[in-house]
């Protein structure tokens, strides 16, 4: 007999398909909690993205230093994330995708109040208004697939630093 073999990623079903072996899969993320992602299974999700992530690290590096990365396990139903931190603060999680990755911040109010004096473009200050309230601030969420999401997600970042 043999042996089922347990993957380490998380699939949907795409809109108006249904999963078959021969179906494309839209991966959605890392949910082994003993294993974090490697280098090769993170490069063989994001694609071509893998450098939007790279240049994301670097310029939030060179702007926030001293920086540490450290993968983090948000539970069975989130999987893994990057996170950047500077000192003892998160700056922002990034949480890999087929194809892409999201940006993700936690916006105080008080930052929230910063981003719309902040010339933002609407649709990122709507994705900040209608993120989800926590505890901790609101869970804000950018998809990240070109370079201006990139230059999105360093100026939320320079934003959420600052207040």
């Amino acid at each position: 007999m043999a042996e089922a073999k347990i993957s380490i990623y998380m699939y949907a079903e795409l809109p108006g398909q249904k999963m078959t072996e021969r179906s494309p899969l839209a991966f959605t993320g890392f949910f082994d909690k003993s294993k974090t992602p490697a280098d090769k299974e993170l490069a063989a999700a994001l694609g071509p993205a893998i450098d939007l992530w790279h240049d994301l690290r670097r310029l939030i590096a060179r702007q926030f230093a001293p920086l540490t990365e450290e993968w983090v396990f948000g539970g069975k139903n989130y999987g893994w994330s990057l996170r950047l931190k500077q000192n003892k603060r998160a700056i922002l999680y990034m949480k890999p995708l087929a194809g892409y990755f999201l940006a993700s911040f936690a916006f105080g109010e008080k930052a929230v109040r910063a981003a719309h004096e902040a010339d933002l473009p609407a649709s990122l200050l709507k994705i900040i208004d209608d993120a989800p309230k926590y505890a901790e601030g609101r869970a804000v969420r950018v998809e990240v697939k070109g370079a201006k999401d990139i230059r999105a997600a360093v100026k939320l970042a320079a934003i959420k630093m600052a207040n």
